[in-house]
């Protein structure tokens, strides 16, 4: 598989809070070149614009559905990272673009790639593909059951299974290489408000600053694994490197409730503020649960990746990130 130095990468959502992470592990492990190829219909042109000084980093503005486009983007690649997707809200608000973009845009991805004779994609998935985890340690050979799954994290998690099954197909019947990465909850630096967990987080660094209380949905007790950023664009350039194939779950491999969160959150804000609790029924929320169990022992033997950000040193750069955002007005 493809060593990182000296090579050529793709970065299909390059401008998003994964890809661009994902671009500055790349130019700082010596990539030959790294294109960022968005549409700028979700990423932000400031999560990229202090790489793009770097002679070896080009933005090209592109779309998955054009299948043109990429493979005039992926010519002399090596390696393909696609993060480019709807997330459940954004899928459930127009599921028309965004069945498209989460399936046929990916498989535009996987062909491009496969004329032009890239080595090896990586393709964003979600621990979402197993619905409602009831065995623990969750393992990626685990169940998936859906029973009582909500529409939107239904309709997510049912592309990224679809984009999985593409992933197997062009390995077995054209040798592409691949790893499809399932992530818990993503936090970190170019932090967006389109998932679920990471918009609550964001909202309560706004109260915080307001000196406003943040607000705890329920009691606080429902669990999540959150992994940091930069732990998870490791993950991507150790699998775009190892000779396996297959799916890894990249999680933190900790339960983190919402009451320890918000308590870190407070803690590096250097606030002494009291959580409120309550309920919103009007939120597309993802199933109530105490327990995930999610393990990362495939990803640490397979890939030589482990987590290294624990959720207080995660929240502490989180919090750096969004304070300097705020004093150049950009939030």
């Amino acid at each position: 598989m493809p060593a990182i130095a000296n090579n050529k990468f793709v970065i299909v959502g390059g401008a998003s809070l994964l890809g661009s992470n994902i671009a500055r592990q790349l130019l700082c492990a010596g990539a030959g070149t790294v294109v960022l190829l968005d549409n700028l219909s979700l990423g932000s042109p400031h999560a990229i614009e202090d790489m793009l000084a770097d002679p070896r980093c080009t933005f090209v503005r592109g779309d998955m559905l054009r299948l043109n486009e990429l493979l005039d983007a992926f010519k002399g690649t090596a390696g393909v990272f696609n993060v480019a997707g709807f997330l459940g809200g954004p899928l459930l608000a127009n599921p028309w673009m965004g069945l498209d973009v989460n399936v046929r845009g990916f498989q535009n991805v996987l062909e491009a790639a496969r004329v032009q004779g890239v080595e090896k994609v990586i393709f964003s998935s979600s621990m979402g593909v197993y619905g409602r985890i009831t065995a623990q340690p969750c393992t990626e050979d685990a169940p998936f059951d859906w029973n009582g799954l909500g529409t939107g994290l239904a309709l997510y998690s049912g592309t990224k299974i679809v984009g999985e099954g593409l992933c197997q197909h062009y390995h077995t019947q054209y040798g592409l290489g691949y790893a499809a990465l399932r992530y818990s909850n993503l936090y970190g630096e170019n932090q967006h408000r389109r998932a679920i967990d990471a918009t609550r987080i964001v909202n309560a660094w706004e109260r915080i600053r307001a000196g406003e209380p943040p607000v705890i949905e329920g009691d606080g007790t429902n669990v999540a694994d959150f992994i940091y950023i930069g732990d998870a664009a490791r993950a991507n350039l150790a699998a775009m490197e190892a000779h396996e194939n297959g799916a890894y779950n990249i999680t933190s491999g900790v339960d983190t409730p919402f009451n320890t969160l918000i308590a870190a959150l407070l803690k590096a804000c250097g606030s002494d503020l009291v959580p409120q609790y309550r309920a919103d029924a009007a939120r597309i929320a993802n199933p109530v649960v105490t327990r995930i169990g999610a393990s990362n022992d495939k990803a640490r033997r397979e890939l030589g990746w482990v987590p290294e950000v624990d959720i207080e040193e995660g929240m502490r750069r989180l919090v750096a990130w969004l304070d300097r955002e705020r004093a150049t007005g950009r939030i």
